[in-house]
């Protein structure tokens, strides 16, 4: 094995850690994590004194030049815009289920998107990652002093809408198997009884996706809606896989052939449901195996 080879197997992890939180994309951020390893490969490796932050450096140069194209596409996206949902291991450990829960959850990627690209590298090279602002600020090209007011500017979004995990991963599953089971039973008042009053269902589907064009609010409205989409999934021969997304509880749904249709993520606060987000674009879901056609939106004429 080459020391760039392993290189490569010693580091990718941490370099697709930094792109994904700084890009909230699987596929963005193995692009970039491909390229920041190509000009690794072309360095004078002699040369450089620690390959793991000359990595970190470039993968969050390349991640933030990334982020701003990928702004523009976002903001003309069909429907609601969410990240990119990635399977965790439920069987982790404890030090891992704490970073899980604190840096990788959908609702912490949803407020980083309320950052700047450049606030969003240095609150997450020194608040996620423990990197010194001495050491961030030639990273993103700004004073030392600079990067300590971008920090706090951005902890300031951060903690206005940080989600609260109130509970714990046992706690979280539990009630997540009892939503499942209350969709299975058709269980309206069940289902209302799981979720806040104020819930929210989002459904990311593009231009490609059957997904919804904006959110619905309210427990009575989410619990209506989800029962509707169960009965059509019976109807179909849809099956249900429980899933942990991002470190929280999911679902993911496969057709009769058991190809993939679309994937959930279920939000808890303290003893409710707060936030259901469903993915049904296909660009977000081609990491996670097959694609089903079900679900698809037909774009011959258009979004």
């Amino acid at each position: 094995m080459t020391a760039l080879e392993e290189m490569y197997r010693d580091l990718r992890p941490y370099a697709f850690a930094i792109a994904y939180r700084m890009l909230g994309s699987v596929s963005e951020a193995e692009d970039v994590v491909q390229d920041a390893f190509v000009r690794l490969s072309t360095s004078n490796l002699e040369g450089v004194a620690s390959p793991k932050a000359y990595l970190a450096t470039v993968t969050t140069r390349l991640s933030i030049d990334a982020l701003r194209s990928a702004r523009v596409r976002r903001e003309s996206y069909v429907g609601p815009w969410l990240p990119e949902p990635l399977l965790t291991d439920p069987a982790a450990g404890p030090a891992d289920v704490v970073e899980t829960a604190d840096s990788l959850s959908m609702a912490f990627l949803v407020v980083l998107e309320t950052l700047s690209p450049v606030e969003r590298a240095v609150f997450l090279l020194h608040d996620v990652f423990a990197y010194d602002y001495a050491d961030i600020a030639p990273i993103v090209g700004k004073s030392e002093a600079n990067c300590r007011q971008l920090a706090t500017r951005a902890r300031r979004h951060v903690e206005a809408g940080k989600p609260r995990f109130e509970t714990s991963r046992s706690q979280r599953t539990e009630l997540a198997q009892r939503f499942l089971a209350a969709c299975a039973g058709a269980d309206l008042d069940g289902l209302v009884s799981l979720l806040a009053g104020d819930a929210v269902f989002y459904g990311d589907g593009g231009e490609k996706g059957s997904g919804l064009k904006r959110a619905v609010l309210g427990g009575q409205n989410v619990a209506r809606l989800v029962l509707g989409l169960t009965r059509r999934a019976t109807l179909m021969g849809i099956t249900i896989r429980p899933v942990e997304v991002n470190g929280e509880p999911g679902a993911m749904f496969f057709d009769a052939d058991g190809t993939l249709i679309s994937l959930i993520g279920i939000e808890i606060v303290g003893d409710r449901i707060q936030t259901i987000r469903g993915f049904v674009n296909p660009d977000k879901l081609g990491h996670l195996g097959p694609l089903s056609p079900l679900g698809r939106r037909d774009t011959s004429s258009g979004p």
